[in-house]
């Protein structure tokens, strides 16, 4: 074991960009006018810079019009459309906080992100294929139906004065999209230039929501050098220009799609195409052929559907030279299919979490294939990451399993109106600790072995469940396994193992419990296997140990077991 220490610093010759977002996008529509800045197909959209500057500014004066200040919260509750790209420049430009709520939310999670935040305005979607947004808001703000657009008065939602509706009917008591931009036609644009020379790039610009595996979620505060520097940065690594087209079908909610997407292709001038309201691989693989596009977007079970598409065959994707997947690591057969099939040879791997805006760690255009499909890359510019002993803080020597640390111009301001979670996050040091478990190699790449809270503490042992779960997974009957820890009289925690087994095959516990031993440490393999057909979710397809465990240990019998921990 090497004696160097599990730190680095990402070292640039660009400078970080020490400007607001408005000045960003007023630049390159000045560098690049007739460059198309967005295309979107289920629209039928297709606007320059010129054209995409025009409805920003027209926005920003309608909702200035509308009396939404500096510093306001204005939600956006809404699937990818043109409206999304609009609300996100000109809520920049008037230095309103956008807050962006998921899509998947329901109404209790929409009044609670709505009072959290304390959102003046709300802009909203009417339907999609799982959502009635239009219903749930009356069903929260039924006075809503009884009051003038922009009249709101509501105990359910006290900050909320206004509801704008991207949908073209008339709706009671909301505005339309439409109202919006004829407010912002009788508005002088030297208000843009006033407005502009009060902002700071420092200053909050957008809250996300984190999906939290328990309790509620808590709203990180993203800043305008917090997202522009990142979106920048990370497509800096992919050598995107003015000249590039990126299909971008991740959802906008998500910093993947606002700053990743949005402004990473903003920040070098390039087209964003959204090829569809939510993720369609068809839709994607169509888009490629027919706009030639050069990037693509995605998380690993996205690429896999669009590579095994049935008509992937029908369409021309190698135009595509260059993407970024991100979520989980990209297992080898995939990033095989994705340089054979899509030609694809740049495609990269981030890392990161919304509290870091998000990415802070990337493969690169020279990262060798086995460093891509196993590591998360190296720390980005201007940034540093450290892996600490979770118990003493302490750097732990490279190759050692401690906890991921980031620090740098990327890190939130911090959790919006919680300054409690915010210090349990954030050290005095200013380190964002992320609570996942990280090893680093003697070359600086990163790997993502599990997280903190997931760890089993086996009679002594460390225990992590992502370490079995790969191992679960190879086994050729499994689907998919989770790993989580019961209490146990014994050794103070036992191992779990649910199992999702491939459809129309059967598999005993017995059979997994041979195919455990003797190919991994005694301790690690798992005392009791619960057979399911899926695990418990979040909104946002992020599994929940914590209700897992509870179920677990209900069923097993174990209660007493876990007062006992207690006390």
């Amino acid at each position: 074991m090497s004696n160097s220490l599990s730190y680095v610093s990402g070292t640039s010759s660009i400078p970080l960009l020490g400007m607001t977002i408005g000045e960003m996008f007023d630049q390159i529509a000045t560098r690049y006018p007739e460059v198309v800045a967005l295309r979107v197909i289920h629209q039928n959209i297709s606007w320059t810079y010129t054209q995409l500057k025009e409805q920003v500014d027209q926005c920003a004066l309608g909702l200035h019009a509308m009396g939404l200040e500096k510093g306001d919260r204005i939600g956006i509750w809404a699937l990818n459309r043109a409206e999304w790209m609009v609300l996100q420049y000109a809520t920049a430009k008037l230095g309103a906080i956008l807050v962006n709520i998921n899509p998947s939310y329901r109404v209790h999670e929409l009044e609670y992100v709505l009072n959290q935040s304390g959102c003046k305005f709300l802009v909203s979607d009417e339907k999609s294929n799982y959502s009635d947004y239009t219903a749930m808001i009356y069903e929260l703000l039924p006075h809503l139906q009884y009051s003038d657009p922009g009249q709101l008065n509501s105990a359910k939602a006290p900050n909320l004065t206004s509801v704008i509706t991207l949908g073209t009917e008339k709706q009671k008591g909301m505005f339309n999209w439409q109202d919006v931009m004829n407010f912002g036609k009788h508005v002088d644009k030297i208000v843009l230039q006033k407005l502009a020379s009060n902002l700071s790039f420092d200053e909050p610009i957008n809250i996300q929501y984190t999906s939290g595996t328990t309790g509620f979620p808590k709203g990180a505060t993203l800043s305008h050098h917090n997202i522009l520097n990142n979106g920048f940065f990370v497509t800096e690594s992919i050598h995107l220009t003015h000249e590039d087209k990126m299909i971008i079908p991740v959802p906008l909610y998500h910093c993947f799609g606002m700053v990743m997407g949005n402004l990473g292709c903003l920040s070098h001038g390039a087209t964003v195409i959204y090829p569809s309201r939510a993720f369609d691989a068809e839709a994607v693989i169509k888009a490629t052929d027919s706009e030639k596009a050069t990037v693509l977007y995605g998380v690993p079970t996205m690429f896999h559907a669009e590579l095994n598409h049935k008509d992937i065959a029908k369409y021309n994707v190698r135009s595509l030279r260059a993407g970024v997947m991100a979520g989980s690591i990209c297992p080898v057969d995939l990033m095989k299919k994705v340089q054979q099939v899509m030609e694809m040879d740049d495609m990269q791997i981030a890392y990161g979490m919304t509290e870091t805006s998000p990415v802070s760690t990337q493969t690169n255009t020279d990262t060798p294939f086995d460093k891509r499909v196993s590591t998360v890359g190296k720390v980005h510019p201007h940034q540093e990451v450290k892996i600490v002993d979770p118990v003493t803080g302490l750097v732990v020597p490279r190759g050692e399993k401690g906890e991921l640390c980031t620090r740098g111009y990327s890190v939130m301001l911090g959790y919006w109106n919680d300054e409690e979670k915010t210090k349990q996050a954030i050290d005095s040091a200013r380190w964002m600790h992320t609570g996942d478990l990280a090893t680093m190699d003697e070359e600086g790449y990163l790997n993502i072995v599990g997280r903190i809270k997931d760890m089993i503490i086996r009679g002594g042992e460390n225990v992590y469940p992502k370490e079995i779960e790969a191992f679960l997974r190879t086994h050729p009957k499994v689907n998919d396994a989770q790993v989580i820890g019961v209490p146990d009289e014994k050794y103070g925690e036992a191992v779990m193992a649910w199992i999702i087994v491939n459809d129309g095959v059967k598999i005993t516990e017995e059979e997994l419990l041979e195919y455990c031993k003797g190919t991994i440490a005694h301790y690690k393999v798992p005392r009791y296997f619960k057979f399911v057909d899926e695990c418990p979710k979040t909104v946002t397809g992020k599994i929940r140990k914590v209700e897992m465990r509870q179920i677990s240990i209900q069923e097993l019998g174990l209660e007493s077991l876990v007062h006992a921990e207690k006390h």
